[in-house]
């Protein structure tokens, strides 16, 4: 497994939000990226999207508590084999949580060959 800290690792998700297109980023409102060492169910997800899609926005009421995109670090590292492919994969997950986001499901994003 790769061996980066965590602070280096949340430099990388910067980086990664920074290499994505202004009009992917465009219209989140009320969404913060986080990252977490592993999710608490244990599973293997690399990336997780909780909040109201942008579909659902109309139940979506003032004061409400910021979405959250959650980057797992240690599922990411034990996924990938060198820092490329996590810089890669880093990119990739932050899209496929974005998109949730704009309420496209697993399928499409799979058919659109983000996922």
């Amino acid at each position: 497994m790769l061996d980066i800290s965590h602070e280096e690792f949340e430099s990388l998700v910067a980086d990664g939000l920074d290499s994505l297109h202004d009009d992917m980023l465009a219209q989140l409102d009320n969404v913060i990226f986080l990252v977490e060492d592993r999710p608490a169910d244990g599973s293997e997800v690399l990336g997780v999207y909780e909040g109201f899609s942008l579909a659902e926005r109309a139940a979506y009421g003032y004061g409400e508590e910021p979405d959250r995109i959650i980057l797992f670090r240690e599922n990411l590292l034990g996924h990938c084999t060198d820092q490329d492919e996590l810089v890669h994969e880093i990119r990739v997950t932050l899209v496929h949580e974005i998109a949730h986001f704009y309420g496209i499901t697993e399928d499409r994003i799979h058919e659109l060959g983000w996922g």
